[in-house]
């Protein structure tokens, strides 16, 4: 049987500013969904596992995001947090539809 995954609204796109984060909290879970600068819209757990800082709060840089805590380098592509740190966060599938935004989970 194939698990039919819940499509969470975000926002429209143009709703979601470049490079800066935004927090959904969906069933408890802190997502932090980012607009890149080539339009691309990443959504990572939004806790930085280390210093549990608000990623969506932090400085973006082409695929990675930077915890505002402890400048932790987080990537929006896999949630690996990147050598010589170690650890990781969640990913979560984004469609975009008719301009919607929405996260899959």
């Amino acid at each position: 049987m194939i698990e039919q995954k819940q499509k969470v609204f975000v926002a429209k796109l143009q709703e979601l500013p470049m490079r800066i984060g935004r927090e959904v909290i969906v069933d408890e879970n802190k997502i932090a969904v980012f607009r890149l600068s080539d339009d691309r819209v990443r959504a990572i757990g939004g806790v930085c596992p280390h210093s549990h800082g608000p990623l969506a709060e932090g400085i973006v840089s082409g695929d990675y995001v930077y915890c505002p805590l402890r400048d932790y380098k987080v990537s929006l592509i896999d949630g690996k947090v990147q050598e010589p740190d170690d650890g990781s966060v969640a990913t979560y599938e984004v469609v975009i539809e008719d301009d919607s935004v929405y996260i899959l989970l």
